[in-house]
């Protein structure tokens, strides 16, 4: 056993009182929900329901989104299964206490530390654990190896950035990685660093975000918001990060000199940043409308703040044009599907590693564009609004290869069968 593991677990110990300050703070910014905060701590707040249970865990909101079909599709053909999901984030949360079907539950999962993750495990006693893209810890994934609970990695990646870090602790994640029976990679390239860095059964069967379905919208809000927007011109800008609001501002700007009624749509990643990102947008000179506040779009409104929770599906369908944020900074980007499959031309930064091979299968059918600035960006958005054609035509093909995936649910179930038939005989009763 590498000497990081004990290590690790000495200092998540040790450390409880720096982890509680961290926590705190979490929760005095609104990171953490506080009426469920024991969660956090491996605290059950319900029952474990009779019946096997499967246990699926991922990071946050892009996880959720993903693993939706597959818990619908476990569901369904056992009729007896109930699934747990765990994730880390708020906005996760929320999504996921409107989505999940009957019989799936949602808790936050436990902070990485033995007695915490010990509790959680006693308190739920799943079958079988299903482990989403990269959220790998120590703690969690060993004891729960440990306890006889089968492992199963889906949708397995690991960006540059985490690859040469995972390298330099690397006997660690060997450990970790041992402990599942399979590991489904989104890529070959995802492969080839999961068994470089120490997994011994990888398999390729596709990426689930290809049978993710088209987001939701509320079609009487969307309606709604055409006829105030009307002939307008618009485009969007969703999931932004720190640092691209003011970019779209002032893409805006450039923009507004050659379509005065112009409207730009910002969708910030996270909500509780709207006024702060008002604030900013309005010292500029820019006319903003929050959404959470109940503004209308009035005929001077330069700037749409949509800093609300869950509606993406709505302003994609709006937007004949999407900007998909965290890529015009260096944090990996977003889905860039997402829009697609609903038929918006798309548009992206440099930065797209959490999304390589999708980024790159749009750009190769002439289904994207990859903006370096936002001088680049102006020209793309230009280039639409002045060509509507243009802009419904890379719609299109973004849509073929949003849909050329479809079948990878099947794949993926078929993967898990035997594993899911196992999880099913172990337990017909608690």
């Amino acid at each position: 056993m590498t000497i990081l593991l004990p290590l690790y677990r000495i200092m998540s110990t040790v450390g409880a009182p720096a982890i509680s300050w961290y926590l705190k703070r979490r929760l005095a910014r609104g990171q953490e929900d506080r009426l469920r905060f024991n969660e956090r701590k491996g605290i059950g707040h319900i029952p474990r329901p009779a019946g096997p249970l499967i246990w699926i865990h991922g990071a946050s909101v892009g996880e959720s989104l993903t693993i939706l079909p597959l818990i619908n599709r476990l569901l369904e053909i056992c009729p007896g299964l109930h699934v747990l999901v765990t994730t880390g984030t708020v906005t996760s949360a929320a999504l996921l206490d409107e989505r999940l079907p009957q019989r799936a539950i949602h808790q936050y999962v436990p902070i990485d530390r033995q007695a915490y993750v010990r509790r959680f495990l006693d308190h739920w006693r799943p079958e079988l654990a299903l482990w989403i893209e990269s959220e790998f810890w120590p703690n969690l994934v060993t004891i729960t190896s440990n306890r006889g609970i089968p492992l199963i990695l889906l949708n397995g990646r690991v960006s540059p950035e985490s690859f040469a870090g995972w390298r330099k602790a690397r006997g660690l994640m060997t450990r970790m990685l041992r402990c599942f029976t399979l590991c489904l990679a989104q890529t070959d390239t995802d492969a080839d660093r999961l068994r470089a860095l120490g997994a011994s059964q990888v398999e390729v069967l596709g990426n689930l975000k290809y049978a993710t379905p088209a987001l939701p919208a509320d079609m009487g809000n969307l309606d709604f918001l055409r006829d105030h927007i009307g002939t307008r011109p618009c485009w969007l800008a969703a999931s932004t990060h720190p640092g691209e609001e003011a970019l779209v501002g002032g893409v805006h700007q450039a923009l507004k000199t050659m379509y005065p009624d112009l409207i730009t749509i910002i969708v910030p990643r996270h909500p509780d940043r709207g006024k702060a990102i008002a604030e900013a947008l309005s010292a500029l000179g820019l006319t903003v409308m929050r959404r959470s506040k109940g503004d209308a779009i009035v005929s001077k409104t330069d700037i749409y703040l949509a800093d609300t929770l869950g509606e993406l599906g709505l302003f994609f369908r709006l937007s004949p044009i999407s900007f998909m944020g965290k890529s015009l900074v260096d944090l990996g980007g977003q889905n860039p599907l997402e829009p697609a499959r609903l038929g918006s031309a798309v548009l992206f930064g440099p930065h797209m590693w959490n999304f390589a091979d999708i980024s790159r299968r749009l750009l190769d059918a002439d289904a994207a564009v990859e903006v370096g600035d936002a001088n680049a960006l102006t020209a793309a958005v230009d280039r639409f609004l002045a060509d509507p054609d243009l802009c419904e035509s890379r719609g299109q093909k973004g849509n073929i290869i949003a849909d050329s995936e479809n079948d990878v649910l099947d794949r993926v179930t078929d993967a898990l069968a035997p594993y899911i038939s196992d999880a099913v005989a172990d337990r017909k009763s608690p």
